[in-house]
Order: structure tokens, then C-alpha cells, then sequence
């Protein structure tokens, strides 16, 4: 059997001795939602963007390549825009890093210009900060908004004072934009124009009309020249709230508008804009030292929901389009695009959209899946997702079907990683369905047919006869904390392919009309093969036994282990013919105690419950000794539980051991949430471990009582999933991971534990 599990987030371990300076990222680049883009106004080649899954990417080559802050540092998602000052050294950013089980999001200060971060002790939302708006011109000036209040500090994030404080009907405070002018500080929200006359004392209401009552500022940017200050803004009619999604707002035509300082309207700006009602317009940006140029971005849902900017050269007098989707016009795409293995409504409208703060001729903007940059003001714009070299030219239909190689802005998860021979790979991912490899990793392609399902889960191959079957589904991210009630899990789809071909062409082996997770062969029977298929009603394990048949095999539901409530997850089959399964986390309100850990001699007939307590909520993987010949040493990995009065859950995570089936385990590695364990190969005490939010660990004394385990300092990513060696070159290993694609290493000494390099 050659498939080797491997999850969502990908490190790279040292051992015992020199560690290796970075791991080596491998993917095809993008995929995943991308937020918060930004040019660094001191550096033309620095740019960053974040992501939802938890990276903020840095590049210092205008997004020719990146590399992810350590998670140790910052953890990114949907604000964390790097945010910079008047000193090269000082910049700020929000930070999503999880304390303790804990998602929190704190103002962040650099004192570096990037590379170390630190939290504001003093930040006023006790990490739950809805926004933050620094300075441009200043090193110590920047705006904290919580739900409902705004608070300023002028000392760098030393102190903060409330200025502000809007309660909106217990929908909250929502910031569009904020403008520095020397004293003059403007605050574009849902309770205006907000006009600071005394360097953030106090924030009164502007009296400016020019904007209808039945509409609230949604975004806002301004610039000066000598004696000309001018703001930029867009305004909807649709209601706004603390939180509020971008995307949300996509649906509804948005208004744009001008406003000289020192005017006393806000001026209407349509010529050359978009009118029809489905066409939204909605983020706008500008550089801070020019007042007549500026861009707007949004969703053309008239068409199919694609992005669409336009530009202004004269202080928004007139609008003209400067994105062009159709025959990728003026755009040198990546794998997506016109035509292309996904097109630009994979993408949608712009999630993310910045121009440089000093210079308008920077432009980026970020979708749902790529990132795109313009270095001559939206004249043509350029992939920045994957190797440039592998980029597609504009004028032209994106080919289907290339090889492309990422570039380190790796945000899907992948969940196993399979070779079918030494130079071709499957890897499982969500979103984007699955990634192939015909060059042993190097690059990926979607050059496959037969799979349409969002994500798929697990690969195997047959040893014989080198059939591959595939677990798939419609529903993404199965058993992560977002994906545990029935109403998230009922009613997708999935199904159980096969290829006779290395994953170029897949075909049905059975649909399922549920998620299906699992697939594992029999080793002591070349037709069966088992999955894990998930429902409350229907969910369970079930067998064929005549997979030889294709689409003509019939299966069967074994019987519901005890406790169970239709949330299977990984199949174990023994070369003694046992069975050992887990079943993961399942929750209504609160947790039920349907997981844990099965075993059955009698071919799923019946089954024993072998769950140590601490099992029974949220069991997330099962693995197998492989230097235990007669498979009676298992490990565990149990994630903690979240919320109500569950004691033993919210404190039940670690690695845990059993060396007799189950009978009795023991935790051997107390950790909020442990995802899974990879053991070396040849060496017994080696292994990694995996974990939710605490990155990837190792340890060189697994067999002892209680082994030591060692974060990996050189793995930057906070979720790293499965770990797998390559089955044809022992000493190079992967690791895959929940939002940052796939992570490669090679071993230096193969006999002892000296360390390893990147290739």
C-alpha cells in the first residue's frame, strides 16, 4: 500500500542536532481566500498579504516569491494588514494568534520593519479588536476600534484613550477608512464622517452633507497635495456592522463619492462607473500623496460574479475600466483566469485592494483564490501566486491543464499526499479538489478528469494491481472545529473514485450521497475495500468486497460501533484481519460522546469500545506502530474540546499510547489539540507530531515512557496536519498542512539523527 497520510499544514523537523534553516514550500500556489494586501512605502519590493488560514506571506521581490512569518510571531487572517510608518523600523498588524483554545485578535507592533512582532499590552479590546488604522505620516499615531468604540494612542500603543463609542442598535461600530491630515483626523463609518480637529481628542460628527441619510460610508481613502486634501469614498444603502464581510456587501450597487476638505458637500461621482443594480462596488484606495488618482474595485454579478476596477485620473471626475476579464486582456494569469483551470469567478470580486501608499502606480488586489499586481497603475496586472516563469501572457485563454510551480503563497490545506510511483503524487485538497505531480513534487497540475468534488480526503493505491482509490466530498474541512454539527455534515455529497491511470482519469466506484472521509484496503483481501461514509442516519463504515467489479461493486454497511452517531473517520486494517476505526467530534449545542476508538475480529459484525475517557468527543487520528510486527502499539491524537460544562473534553487533547489494541492507553503528550503522529520509517524513536495550533513538534525518544518532544523552530506554520516519507526515497519527508499546502525536507545522515536540509 503506498498511500501515506499527510494533512492540512506542512513542516519540516531537526533532530537532535543542526536543524534545518527552512523548509522547502511545494504546491501550486493560491487556491485559498487571500486578504489585506500591502506595499511597503519604504521598499518598493516588500508586499504582504495574509490569508484566513492563518499565514501572513511576506515577499521582499514584488510577490515573485514569499515566505511566511512564523506563526511563533503572527498569525494573519482577514485585517491583518501590515500597516506602515514614518519609520522604515515601525510597522503594525493585527495578530490572530490562538491562546489556549482562544482565537483572539490583538493590535501588533514590528520594531524591524516586519520580521518580529509583539502585542500591545495596552490594547483596549482585550483581544477582540474590529479594526486598526495607523498613521501613514507618523510613528506613534493609530486607531483601535472594538465592536462598539474607537480608541486612539499617540505613543506608539504604549497607552490608548476612548474617543468614540457607537452602539448602532447592538449592531456595532463599522470603520471604512481613515484619513491623517497633520491635526485633522477623518473617520468614514457607519455613523458618518467622524472629524478629529485636535489630533484625535475628540471625534465629533462632520456637518458635510452630500451623502443621502439612507446611506453609510463602506470604504474611504484620502490623499494631500500642497494645500488640496480630497477623500474618496464608497456608500451603500445596505445596513453595515461591526464584523461585516466585504463580500457581504457584493450584491448591491454601491455609490461613489468626493469630498474636498473644507467643501461643504460630499460630491456624487458616476461618469464612466458601473449603474446596474447587481454590479458592487466597494473597496477604494489611493495613494496618500496624490489627490486625483484613485481605484475602486468590486463584483460584476450582472456577468457571473467577477472582479472589476476602475481608475480615476482627475479626482474622480471621470472612470474608466482598467481590468478586463475576458481573454485575460491585460492580465499575465497563473492556472487561473479566462479558460483557465479555474476561471476569474473562482476569484469573485475583490476580497482585498490596496494601492501603495506612496505611489499609485502600485496596485494589488486578492480574491478568493489568486493575487494580482500592478506596477504601472492598472495598465496591465500580473500573477502573484505562482512561479513567474510558469505565468500564462495576457490576450490569451489560460491553458488548462499546466504544470505550475508555487512560490511559498501556499493557503488550501492538503490532507494525505500519495505516490503512485516515484515521480507521481496525488495530493488530497480541499477547494481545489486535488493536486497532481508527475515530477516527484517539483510542480502541479490539474491535468486530471473525473473528480468535481471540492475536496478530496484520502487516496490509496493497490499494491498489486496499482488501482488508486480516492475518499471525496462536496463538504470541506471535515472535523475542524466549523465542521462538527449534523446541519454542516447532512446532506453533502461524496463519493469513492478509482484510476488505472495515476490519477489522470478518475471513474465512480460508488456514490455514496454522503461525505465519505476513508478508504483503506484489506491486506488480506485484494477485492475489499472499506470507507468511511459520514450522516447521523446513514454514517458509518461500509465494505466491498468486489471492487474488481468498478461501478458495478456492491457495498455494505457494517454495524454502528457503540455510542456512535455517524461521524467515522480513519480505518485501520490489521494484517490479522482486525479492524481498528475512529470516530471524530460531533456537536449539537455541545459535544456528544460519539468518538472514539473501535475495534472488531469479526469484520465489523460487532465492535468493542477501546476509547480511553479522555476519546469520547473529539479523536482525530489513529495510527499504527509501523515497527511493531504484530500491530499492538497504536497512537492517538485527541484535540480538546470547546465550551459548556465539559471538563474532562476541554481538557482531553494530547498523544496518547496504547501497546495492547487499545485496552489501556496512556496520554504520553499533554497539548491543546494533537492532530496526528508520523514515525520514521527505519528509525523507531523518531517522530513528528502534529498539532492544531502549536505547529509541528519531534521527538528522538518516542518508545520511552514519556518521550520529550521539541517544537520544530524552523516549521513557520501553526496547523501542520500528517506527516509522510517518501516511499521510494526514505529520506526525504513531507509534511502537509490545514492552509499552507505541502512542506518538503530531505535527512543529511541517514544512521544518525545530525539533521536535515531543503531541496
Amino acid at each position: 500500500m503506498k498511500s501515506l497520510l499527510v494533512c492540512a499544514s506542512v513542516a519540516m523537523v531537526a533532530i537532535a542536532g543542526a536543524q534545518p534553516a527552512a523548509w522547502e514550500s511545494r504546491g501550486i500556489g493560491g487556491g485559498g481566500a487571500l486578504f489585506a494586501p500591502s506595499f511597503s512605502p519604504h521598499n518598493a519590493s516588500v508586499f504582504t498579504i495574509a490569508t484566513d488560514m492563518s499565514a501572513l506571506f511576506r515577499s521582499t521581490n514584488q510577490g515573485a516569491s514569499y515566505d511566511v512569518v512564523p506563526f511563533t510571531e503572527i498569525q494573519g487572517n482577514r485585517l491583518a494588514m501590515v500597516q506602515y510608518t514614518s519609520d522604515p523600523l515601525i510597522a503594525f498588524c493585527m495578530d490572530y494568534t490562538v491562546i489556549d483554545g482562544v482565537d483572539l485578535v490583538r493590535p501588533t507592533k514590528s520594531t524591524d520593519g516586519g520580521v518580529t512582532w509583539t502585542p500591545l499590552a495596552a490594547e483596549p479590546t482585550d483581544g477582540e479588536a474590529f479594526g486598526m488604522w495607523v498613521d501613514p505620516t507618523s510613528a506613534t499615531r493609530l486607531l483601535v476600534a472594538s465592536y462598539n468604540a474607537l480608541y486612539i494612542s499617540t505613543d506608539g500603543g504604549a497607552s490608548f484613550q476612548q474617543r468614540f463609542s457607537f452602539a448602532n442598535g447592538g449592531n456595532g461600530l463599522y470603520v471604512g477608512g481613515v484619513f491623517w491630515d497633520g491635526a485633522d483626523i477623518y473617520v468614514g463609518c457607519n455613523a458618518g464622517l467622524l472629524h478629529s480637529t485636535d489630533s484625535g481628542a475628540t471625534f465629533p460628527a462632520s456637518a458635510v452633507a452630500g451623502i443621502p441619510a439612507g446611506r453609510r460610508i463602506l470604504s474611504m481613502c484620502g490623499a494631500r497635495e500642497g494645500g488640496t486634501a480630497r477623500l474618496f469614498a464608497t456608500a451603500t444603502a445596505e445596513d453595515t456592522y461591526g464584523g461585516m464581510l466585504i463580500e457581504d456587501i457584493f450584491w448591491q450597487h454601491q455609490d461613489v463619492y468626493t469630498l474636498d476638505l473644507g467643501a461643504a458637500s460630499w460630491t456624487l461621482r458616476t461618469a464612466g462607473l458601473p449603474t446596474d443594480p447587481q454590479d458592487g462596488l466597494a473597496l477604494i484606495a489611493c495613494a496618500v500623496n496624490d489627490i486625483d488618482t484613485a481605484f475602486v474595485s468590486g463584483q460584476r454579478g450582472s456577468v457571473g460574479e467577477l472582479p472589476m476596477i476602475f481608475k480615476t485620473t482627475n479626482g474622480g471626475a471621470n472612470w474608466g475600466s482598467v481590468f478586463t476579464d475576458a481573454n485575460n486582456a491585460n492580465t499575465a494569469t497563473g492556472w487561473g483566469g479566462d479558460g483557465g483551470d479555474r476561471g476569474w469567478f473562482y476569484d469573485g470580486g475583490p476580497v482585498g485592494f490596496t494601492v501603495a501608499p506612496n505611489n499609485p502606480q502600485f496596485v494589488a488586489f486578492s480574491g478568493y483564490g489568486f493575487v494580482h499586481l500592478s506596477t504601472d497603475g492598472g495598465g496591465t496586472w500580473r500573477q502573484a501566486y505562482v512561479n513567474p516563469a510558469d505565468q500564462n501572457p495576457p490576450n490569451a485563454d489560460t491553458p488548462p491543464g499546466r504544470d505550475y510551480r508555487g512560490i511559498g503563497l501556499e493557503d488550501t490545506s492538503v490532507w494525505n499526499l500519495t505516490w503512485f510511483d516515484s515521480n507521481i503524487l496525488w495530493g488530497n485538497s480541499t477547494d481545489i479538489r486535488g493536486i497532481r505531480s508527475t515530477d516527484g513534487g517539483a510542480s502541479w497540475n490539474f491535468g486530471y478528469t473525473g473528480h468535481t468534488q471540492n475536496t478530496s480526503y484520502q487516496t490509496v493505491v493497490h499494491p498489486t494491481t496499482g488501482v488508486g482509490y480516492m475518499a471525496s466530498s462536496t463538504v470541506h474541512d471535515i472535523y475542524q472545529t466549523t465542521y462538527l454539527t449534523d446541519a454542516r455534515l447532512n446532506g453533502g455529497d461524496g463519493q469513492v473514485n478509482f484510476t488505472t491511470n495515476k490519477g489522470a482519469t478518475w471513474q465512480l466506484l460508488r456514490d455514496f450521497n454522503n461525505p465519505v472521509i476513508d478508504v483503506a484496503l484489506d491486506p488480506n483481501n485484494p477485492t475489499r475495500l472499506y470507507a468511511s461514509v459520514i450522516d447521523s442516519v446513514e454514517g458509518g463504515i461500509y465494505v466491498s468486497d468486489n471492487i474488481d467489479q468498478g461501478a458495478g461493486s456492491t457495498w455494505t454497511k457494517l454495524a454502528n460501533p457503540p455510542r456512535t452517531e455517524g461521524h467515522p473517520f480513519i480505518i485501520r486494517v490489521l494484517n490479522d484481519g482486525t479492524l481498528a476505526v475512529s470516530y471524530s467530534a460531533r456537536r449539537t449545542n455541545v459535544f456528544t460522546q460519539s468518538s472514539g476508538v473501535f475495534v472488531s475480529d469479526n469484520g465489523g459484525a460487532s465492535w468493542a469500545d477501546r476509547s480511553h475517557a479522555n476519546m469520547t468527543y473529539y479523536v482525530k487520528d489513529l495510527i499504527i506502530d509501523p515497527h511493531d510486527a504484530a500491530q499492538n502499539t497504536w497512537y492517538a491524537g485527541v484535540w480538546s474540546g470547546y465550551g459548556g460544562p465539559l471538563s474532562t473534553n476541554n481538557q482531553a487533547g494530547g498523544l496518547y499510547r496504547t501497546t495492547n489494541r487499545g485496552v489501556n492507553w496512556t496520554r504520553i503528550w499533554e497539548s491543546h489539540r494533537v492532530s496526528s503522529i508520523g514515525i520514521h520509517p527505519t528509525k523507531p524513536n523518531w517522530a513528528y507530531v502534529t498539532t492544531e495550533a502549536e505547529g509541528l513538534w519531534h521527538t528522538i525518544n518516542l518508545t520511552d515512557p514519556t518521550p520529550t518532544l521539541t517544537q520544530v523552530a524552523g516549521f513557520p506554520f501553526r496547523e501542520p496536519k500528517r506527516v509522510a516519507w517518501n516511499p521510494f526515497d526514505p529520506g526525504e519527508v513531507w509534511i502537509a498542512s490545514f492552509g499552507n499546502a505541502l512542506r518538503v525536507g530531505r535527512e543529511i545522515d541517514g544512521s544518525t539523527a545530525s539533521g536535515w536540509s531543503v531541496h
